[in-house]
């Protein structure tokens, strides 16, 4: 679909990860379209899969979970079984926010937000070292974040466009 993303598609995907608030009109209206054309084109992109699902935002520290850490797992023996277990359970640990499988020595990273220090170490104890297929973790604890954006960088796909 990459090959067949115009300016105005790519504008309108731009908008749409920056707020996706917006009523149909704003977007048309910031695109210079009408709102039945860029309603189409939405739904195009929607349908194409580029547009994924829309989602809200939430300030983390005003919520009180402002204690991130970036493990690095290994597992005792990463056969198929192992990682389809690892996976398994990282999907239903609402403290992993991402998780995905690495290249070099260790087989995982994860991101984990917990309340605090004590939370993330009943973490690691209860539910991540209790699986017993894992043979290492190095975490890494945040201490400020410097740049953390949700938004892709469209200008690497539409300077192909055109």
């Amino acid at each position: 679909m990459a090959e067949d993303l115009d300016p105005i598609d790519a504008r309108i995907l731009d908008i749409l990860q920056q707020d996706a608030a917006l009523s149909v009109a704003e977007v048309a209206e910031r695109v210079g379209l009408s709102a039945s054309p860029c309603w189409r084109r939405i739904k195009r992109l929607e349908d194409a899969g580029l547009i994924v699902r829309r989602v809200t935002l939430l300030d983390a520290a005003r919520l009180g979970l402002d204690f991130e850490v970036y493990a690095i797992v290994k597992l005792n023996l990463p056969s198929s079984e192992n990682l389809a277990a690892f996976e398994t359970a990282v999907a239903d640990w609402p403290e992993v926010v991402q998780c995905a499988t690495i290249t070099g020595r260790e087989d995982y990273v994860l991101r984990i937000i917990t309340r605090d220090m004590h939370a993330f170490d009943r973490f690691l104890r209860d539910k991540l070292l209790a699986l017993g297929i894992v043979s290492d973790c190095e975490s890494h604890i945040v201490t400020r974040g410097v740049k953390n954006v949700t938004s892709l960088p469209l200008g690497l796909v539409s300077a192909h466009v055109g």
